[in-house]
């Protein structure tokens, strides 16, 4: 495709320049979508996200299962690791004995 801009006017030329830009900067997102695509595509094959191999962290194999919950709302779990929740704190603090709150 050929196009002969020497008989255009300033102000198609402009416009042409305008058209050009908005193309050149939709391409260059375009290309970089595709290729975080092909990386997470790619990290997916080999059972990594590319947030974990962006990271340098690994994936720690399967999710804590929740070991305590909150009575008041059983939504709020723990696992028993890491510090403990404030409304586990308050359970203790309570009276309630730590084997009262198991799953």
């Amino acid at each position: 495709m050929s196009i002969d801009i020497t008989e255009m006017t300033e102000a198609e030329l402009v416009a042409l320049q305008a058209d050009i830009e908005k193309e050149l900067q939709r391409k260059a997102v375009q290309k970089k979508t595709d290729a975080k695509k092909a990386l997470e595509s790619t990290a997916k094959e080999y059972g990594f996200t590319l947030q974990e191999l962006l990271s340098g962290k690994a994936a720690s194999g399967k999710p804590s299962i929740a070991k305590y919950a909150n009575p008041a709302n059983p939504s709020q779990t723990w696992t028993g690791k890491g510090r403990q929740p404030a409304w586990f704190k308050e359970a203790l603090a309570s009276g309630t004995d730590a084997s009262d709150l198991e799953l």
